[in-house]
């Protein structure tokens, strides 16, 4: 066999090769088009899938019943739509946002603050809960007579933890931009905002960065906590859909105006976060 005959065989075979690739990219392109999960889908499997944190803010086990602010609220959504609702655990934000991606799950049920570089991405229900980020220290009875912190410029030089990808983080790397100074800050990837908390009223770390009404709930069982000092202004709080399921996001929204009318959604939230 000649060079020539040689060469038209493996430009034959590459060319072959090619366009076998350019049909699996344009048939798995049209598989996941075809793979696109919206209400109307969810609804036909009769499955509504959310991810949250293992927390009382999330989903916890007490004793043999499953509770949790956010369970609790799926379970009533699930009542209203007829919906199977099934959680998945995922205590790293980031991650929960891959399950989303990757249609895993089909909302993110946490309290998550709503960022213009987060509404380009996905679509956010109408709030769940207005929040803000707080710093949690000791009283100065539980902290050797040290009074707590209640300027924010006081922070620099200090470590602040917070729960790994808290939406916290942005704001500290912009209040450390506005003083000029260095704020240490430690992303704890295995603890939440409560057990961070629990950590700080034991003396084992000094300051954490959490949300208001989760270190409001802990001061009736750590009451030598001081959340008193704000880091954030009131933020709203919602949760996350793909930007390809507005039909769900229409649903949810329609779900939770009926949970807020009926008084059931105030009953959830004040068993969570009542007021001190």
């Amino acid at each position: 066999m000649g060079k020539t005959n040689r060469l038209l065989i493996f430009y034959s075979v590459l060319l072959v090769i090619a366009v076998a690739s350019m049909i699996f990219i344009h048939q798995s392109q049209i598989g996941r088009q075809k793979a696109a999960r919206d209400y109307p889908e969810i609804a036909a499997e009769g499955v509504l899938r959310l991810v949250t944190e293992y927390s009382t803010s999330g989903y916890f086990i007490d004793g043999d019943t499953i509770r949790g602010f956010q369970y609790e609220l799926s379970q009533a959504i699930s009542h209203r739509s007829g919906l199977e609702v099934q959680n998945i655990l995922e205590m790293n934000l980031a991650e929960s946002f891959c399950l989303l991606d990757e249609q895993a799950c089909d909302i993110i049920a946490r309290n998550i603050p709503i960022t213009t570089e987060l509404k380009e991405k996905y679509l956010f229900t109408d709030p769940i809960i207005l929040d803000k980020q707080v710093l949690v220290q000791r009283k100065a009875s539980a902290n050797g007579g040290i009074q707590p912190l209640r300027n924010q410029l006081e922070l620099a030089g200090k470590t602040l933890y917070i729960a790994k990808d808290s939406p916290a983080r942005l704001r500290i790397r912009n209040l450390q931009e506005e003083m000029g100074d260095t704020i240490y800050l430690y992303e704890d990837e295995l603890y939440s905002d409560e057990q961070l908390i629990i950590l700080v009223a034991h003396g084992d770390i000094d300051f954490a960065v959490c949300d208001y009404q989760v270190a409001q709930a802990a001061t009736h069982q750590f009451p030598e906590i001081d959340i008193q000092t704000d880091i954030s202004f009131t933020q709203l709080q919602s949760w996350a859909v793909r930007k390809d399921s507005p039909v769900l996001l229409d649903s949810l929204n329609r779900w939770l105006y009926d949970l807020k009318e009926s008084g059931l959604y105030t009953k959830i939230h004040q068993r969570y976060f009542p007021e001190k």
